[in-house]
């Protein structure tokens, strides 16, 4: 079910095992709303109305319901669809032992029988606002999730993103070459649906590699690795990244978008920037600006690293680094020794270099 399916013109309401004066007090608050009411007698009835139709809320009567109330809202919690839907318990019982099952199982309020309208009506407009909200903040992580990478999320969930702290990263920068005088020679439409496409291919990669995009640069990407093999993962999503490529400018309709790769691993500081009102979580440092410095010392299709990655994996199964050179770096004192990297497959070396 989409996560906006809650929205609908006619709300609804199942009650389960409500009979006599229950049902007639639940019928005559949800009449006065224009809600719908649902009747099931037992469990597995209810059980099946909830997956078959939508509805805004569940109400149990817990000694008229045909099987056990309290398993019955735990079995009608545990739907996929029903995880915010408000689910109400009306009870005989004045007992904390089947008020604590019963919360312990789901429900979001237990009402003691016989049930008072304006209570009953009061309670269920609460829990159903409460429920709007919940689906709403679901709607938005949904969409936030699109703008957001996965790992980016779970680092702004923790506690170490409210504060700077120091790490050891792997950064890799990506650009397109000559972006400029293609962006004046290609048609807005077509130059917008090509870099997005390729960004997107770019983007994947890196979550498949399990990095995450610390921010666009225009016509290309920061990611940031902070695993246990970052320098490999790193290293891989490139080659991958350069494929892509590769395989887009073969298309039928395809544009070659040459790219730049460059990579470093280093310390970093990773934490929130900006004012109260706006904060970015990024990482800064000396290896941020030294990996987009390699970046543009890359030639067209060129992955250029630096003589720590090459260090670290000069003898790993599948890379290869060739043309090793000391380039002066505007912004380091020491030159810094750079390499390109290779794919190796089958012992013949696919040069990415174009």
């Amino acid at each position: 079910m989409a996560i906006d399916s809650h929205r609908q013109t006619a709300p609804r309401v199942l009650v389960a095992g409500a009979q006599g004066e229950a049902l007639t007090i639940a019928r005559t608050v949800l009449s006065l709303d224009g809600r719908q009411m649902v009747v099931a007698n037992d469990g597995a009835t209810a059980t099946e109305q909830a997956r078959r139709q939508h509805v805004d809320a569940i109400l149990i009567d817990l000694e008229d319901c045909a099987d056990d109330g309290i398993t019955l809202c735990a079995t009608l919690r545990a739907l996929p669809d029903h995880r915010f839907t408000p689910i109400v318990i009306a009870t005989l019982a004045a007992d904390c032992d089947t008020w604590r099952r019963a919360f312990a199982a789901g429900c979001d309020d237990v009402l003691r029988k016989p049930l008072e309208p304006v209570v009953f009506r009061a309670r269920l407009d609460n829990l159903l606002r409460k429920a709007q909200s919940a689906h709403d903040l679901e709607r938005v992580r949904h969409s936030l999730s699109r703008y957001v990478s996965p790992r980016l999320q779970q680092i702004l969930q923790g506690e170490k993103a409210s504060a700077p702290h120091e790490q050891d990263v792997c950064i890799l920068f990506s650009d397109i070459h000559d972006f400029t005088s293609k962006s004046e020679s290609m048609p807005a439409d077509e130059l917008f649906a090509t870099l997005s496409y390729q960004l997107g291919a770019q983007v994947e990669a890196v979550y498949a590699h399990g990095g995450y995009v610390d921010k666009f640069s225009g016509d290309g990407i920061m990611a940031v690795f902070d695993a246990s093999d970052m320098m490999h993962a790193a290293c891989r999503c490139a080659l991958d990244i350069m494929a892509q490529t590769r395989e887009l400018a073969t298309q039928s309709s395809g544009v070659c978008m040459p790219l730049g790769i460059g990579i470093h691993r280093g310390p970093v500081v990773a934490g929130n920037i900006g004012s109260g009102s706006h904060l970015d979580y990024t990482v800064i440092g000396r290896t941020v600006n030294l990996a987009a410095r390699l970046c543009g010392h890359a030639a067209s299709m060129d992955i250029v690293v630096s003589n720590e990655i090459e260090r670290e994996l000069h003898d790993v199964n599948g890379l290869g680094f060739r043309n090793g050179r000391h380039v002066k770096i505007r912004g380091f004192a020491d030159p810094v020794r750079l390499f390109n990297l290779m794919g190796v497959d089958n012992s013949r070396l696919h040069v990415v270099n174009g």
